[in-house]
């Protein structure tokens, strides 16, 4: 059996609520991986200009 099998198997034994604390930390762990890049930075300055100036969301097309 494979660890992500055995990994699984225990998961499905998991109360809710020790299942919210497991995505909690793997959300966490995935984030700290993640980088954040100057057009990152850059997309986020003008999304917060977009909402300070009352700009309507955008959607993204399905």
């Amino acid at each position: 059996m494979s660890k992500v099998a055995q990994i699984e198997a225990e998961l499905e034994t998991l109360s809710q609520a020790e299942l919210r604390e497991i995505r909690g930390l793997l959300d966490d762990l995935i984030e700290d991986d993640l980088e954040f890049t100057p057009e990152f930075e850059a997309a986020l300055k003008e999304s917060e200009t977009e909402k300070a100036a009352g700009s309507r969301p955008r959607v993204r097309q399905p």
